[in-house]
């Protein structure tokens, strides 16, 4: 029985993909765990975003979670069995498939109905337009894992909410609700949740009906004008801490609040 339950698992934890009248849509499936990406959800998500060009006719790419949620993020639980060199593998693979969806010439649109959290914020954040229900939720609460923000997580949010909200969201963990989410310019539109699939089809029609070449080039022109975040720090600031990555993990599995005791200068 629990064989079988298992490999129910394993089965609903995947990334659907389909093409429709000039749209790709990409939607998240793992509704057990709120949509939670594994290491080969991840994989996937990369694959499937590099390859939305190879049909020409995709004019626009839409980003969903199943279900009530977008995704929370990655599987912390995941972290709890690998060693630190492989959990910075895992973050970095994690930038990489954003930046892969953050940098497609064609608009983006994230459609957030849920939670939207950790490496689900920032995957919604990549998305050139952000369309959210009434039970839209974003945050990014990493202070309790003893994760550190690199320079581009941290710029996608400071792009949109500014540098004393981004560091209000590590240092108190807080989560936008939808209204506050639409206010600061975290969602674009806001929508009641009947109306999102619908709704979100109709713009991703209307945006693809748009100049490509517009398109493009006004992608590629705010990049340039606001993109002044240096390399991505690899080696010399990993994205997990040694000390409180640890016990952020397993207070997390274990259900119970983190214990950071090392003293910070």
């Amino acid at each position: 029985m629990q064989v079988k339950t298992m490999r129910l698992e394993a089965e609903e934890a995947k990334i659907i993909y389909q093409e429709t009248a000039g749209l790709a849509i990409i939607t998240i499936h793992r509704p057990q765990l709120k949509n939670a990406l594994t290491a080969n959800m991840w994989t996937q998500l990369a694959n499937i975003a590099s390859q939305v060009l190879d049909n020409p006719k995709n004019k626009v790419l839409i980003i969903r979670g199943s279900g009530e949620n977008f995704t929370a993020g990655s599987d912390i639980k995941e972290f709890n069995s690998i060693s630190l060199d492989k959990a910075e593998e895992a973050f970095l693979h994690m930038e990489r498939t954003i930046s892969i969806v953050e940098n497609l010439p064609i608009p983006t649109i994230g459609v957030i109905n849920g939670p939207a959290m950790g490496a689900g914020l920032e995957l919604a954040l990549a998305c050139d337009i952000r369309i959210g229900s009434e039970k839209a939720r974003m945050g990014i609460p990493v202070g309790k894992l003893g994760i550190t923000l690199n320079n581009k997580f941290a710029k996608r949010l400071v792009d949109l909410v500014g540098p004393s909200a981004t560091k209000d969201f590590v240092f108190t963990g807080r989560v936008y609700k939808a209204e506050e989410a639409f206010k600061v310019g975290m969602l674009n539109y806001l929508v009641a949740e009947k109306d999102l699939t619908r709704y979100s089809l109709r713009m991703g029609k209307l945006v693809a009906g748009m100049s490509p070449a517009s398109c493009s080039a006004v992608k590629r022109s705010v990049r340039e004008c606001i993109d002044s975040a240096p390399a991505l720090w690899e080696g010399s600031t990993p994205f997990v801490d040694a000390v409180d990555f640890p016990e952020g993990v397993r207070s997390f599995v274990e259900k119970r609040q983190p214990q950071f005791t090392r003293q910070r200068l």
